[in-house]
């Protein structure tokens, strides 16, 4: 048989259309095909009929329910299984070649021990049910820091969400062409049909759930689950933990951060990337709207959550959003704290986990100030105020469209990315952090992004207050040793001629009284400006013994009542608290072994001098 026979031959076999070109692509479907049993192979073609399809299946399948189109247009809810409403951290693995590459911070077990158990998961799993082949950018079409995808999942669910979330379509297989590279991932619900039966609203397996990565072959495997992250693969999975090993190899960085910009009234624009651990105004931050006395002034967002930052020929750093979507969480989402996102919300989005209300509009603890009378909850049940239930799971979630969001960046979609001038760190601190502080060297930034720590609420585990280390906010979704990281960090700061400047922030500082002292997220807006021209070498700062800070004088109070001695409130340092802190500091150090890189333990030397000077 020619060459040619052979391809037809191999497209044939799993019913390829006649664009895909690629014949590794091609004998991995097949191949997978084999291990699953699909009763079916649909080519994913990204298209609004595709789509629509897909949600009247759904529709009629009990897994979406569409919304009232005078409330909500063309959007729909999906109530999942009780027992798959978030990421499972605890079933999610990194198996390196080596223990030791997958660090202290990760679950790690060898690869062929790993492969053995996927397998016999994964033999059969996908009968009775269609697999679909889902190609995907992870960034704009074409751009030098996006990579491409293809996800293999059984669920219709993943493929709509997917559309939604990354640039999803045939595009991704003209950038692919005959031999381009693509991260292979596998996905299954784990819950095979038999022949006759009837398929619940929301298949997913109770037993077993896997959410596999294996870095040196850049491939994804997950088992189990339908639900967020557990099933985009395309979001924490690839994008953070597959792609930040990318970058460490490749000299790029891949980060849990949001990207915006701020475009001053005489027209000077800065972009500015910003990690924060959940539940400290991540998507808020993205999303700001300057308060009064700001007028002239403009945010505009390019991402909320993920940021892939390579160095560019300019002598920068330039960052992508490599999603075209949000996964937002729902809870606390209001006019009052995020209009933006409200008003991104009101057409073309998948709810998942919120209640119902009826007249057939949805609704989340937090959205208005007084619930409705009556909702249906998400686990289907009548729900009243009094019940004693929350009407929304804590983790709902919404899947909409960047193109929707109303700040969005007209550099958004820029292939080459934007130039970086600010890495800001923010983590939850009721004290000790003082509101805004900038690293006078990169050593030192990198130092303050891997001690960072956030004190832990309600809705996570652990003791309320308890702060816990979250280095550069990824302690979930680093891919590798994270004393790796924080090298690569370190190096990453000599790869461009000018490299970020670096700032810690805390917006959670409260005083005696357990009251937060800082006004709100919209005042963050006063931090941000003084970030911006320090920048641009327009703002002054005074020497503290943890970096560069304000005087008061040198911030903007515009339209605001808040006077220098609340101020001195959110900037005081404690020696004694500090104490505390440095010793933290070395704890997680210790965890790194011969890890820790030497410059960060001379920074912490350095801290602990100026803090007894």
């Amino acid at each position: 048989m020619n060459q040619i026979e052979s391809f037809a031959t191999l497209a044939a076999s799993v019913g390829a259309p006649s664009y895909i070109r690629h014949p590794r692509l091609l004998g991995w479907v097949r191949e997978i095909a084999a291990l699953t049993r699909p009763e079916r192979i649909v080519w994913c073609d990204g298209s609004e009929a595709e789509y629509e399809r897909l949600t009247a299946e759904m529709v009629a399948a009990g897994t979406l329910r569409k919304l009232n189109p005078a409330k909500r247009p063309a959007s729909f809810l999906a109530l999942s299984d009780p027992s798959d409403v978030a990421r499972v951290e605890d079933r999610t693995f990194i198996c390196s070649e080596r223990q030791d590459d997958a660090g202290p911070t990760n679950n790690w077990v060898a690869p062929a021990e790993m492969r053995r158990t996927l397998n016999g998961l994964f033999e059969g799993c996908m009968r009775g049910r269609t697999m679909y082949v889902v190609p995907f950018s992870m960034g704009p079409i074409g751009s030098p820091i996006a990579h491409i995808g293809i996800e293999l999942t059984d669920s219709p669910y993943v493929v709509v969400n997917m559309k939604l979330m990354t640039r999803m379509g045939r595009a991704a297989y003209e950038v692919l062409g005959i031999e381009g590279a693509f991260v292979p991932c596998v996905h299954s619900v784990g819950a095979p049909l038999a022949v006759g039966r009837r398929d619940v609203a929301w298949p997913c397996n109770k037993d077993h759930k896997y959410i596999v990565h294996f870095p040196e072959t850049r491939e994804i495997w997950s088992f189990g689950s339908g639900y967020g992250g557990n099933a985009l693969l395309g979001k924490k999975c690839f994008a953070l933990r597959i792609a930040s090993v990318m970058g460490r190899d490749q000299g790029w960085l891949a980060e849990h951060m949001l990207i915006l910009g701020v475009t001053s009234p005489g027209g000077d624009k800065t972009y500015v990337a910003a990690a924060f651990p959940s539940a400290c105004g991540k998507t808020n931050f993205s999303m700001l709207i300057p308060p009064p006395g700001y007028e002239g002034w403009q945010v505009s967002t390019i991402g909320d959550d993920i940021a892939w930052i390579k160095p560019a020929d300019d002598g920068y750093l330039h960052a992508i959003n490599p999603e075209a979507g949000y996964f937002g969480v729902a809870p606390g989402t209001s006019w009052e704290s995020n209009p933006n996102a409200m008003q991104m919300l009101r057409h073309n989005v998948i709810f998942t986990n919120v209640a119902l209300t009826d007249d057939g509009d949805v609704w989340w603890e937090g959205m208005t100030q007084a619930p409705p009378a009556h909702l249906i909850d998400w686990q289907g049940k009548d729900w009243t105020p009094d019940c004693g239930r929350k009407a929304a799971h804590p983790n709902a979630r919404f899947t909409v469209s960047s193109i929707q969001c109303p700040s969005l960046d007209p550099a958004w979609d820029d292939p080459a990315g934007v130039p970086i001038s600010a890495f800001v760190f923010g983590a939850r601190r009721s004290d000790t952090v003082p509101l805004v502080s900038e690293a006078r060297t990169w050593e030192e930034g990198v130092y303050k992004a891997a001690t960072m720590g956030s004190e832990t609420t309600a809705a996570a585990t652990g003791a309320v207050g308890e702060v816990r280390r979250d280095p550069f906010a990824m302690l979930p979704f680093c891919g590798y040793h994270v004393g790796d990281y924080f090298r690569h960090w370190l190096a990453m700061g000599k790869a461009v001629a000018h490299p970020p400047r670096i700032f810690s922030v805390n917006w959670f500082r409260k005083d005696a009284g357990g009251k937060f002292v800082w006004p709100g997220f919209g005042q963050n807006m006063r931090v941000l400006q003084w970030i911006v021209e320090r920048c641009r070498g327009a703002a002054r700062a005074c020497d503290s013994a943890v970096g560069l800070v304000p005087s008061y004088g040198d911030v903007n109070w515009a339209a605001s009542a808040f006077g220098a001695e609340r101020f001195d409130d959110v900037m005081r340092l404690d020696a004694a608290q500090w104490d505390k802190e440095l010793a933290a500091h070395d704890a997680l150090f210790a965890k790194l072994g011969d890890k820790r890189p030497p410059a960060l333990q001379a920074e912490r030397d350095r801290l602990a001098r100026r803090l007894h000077a």
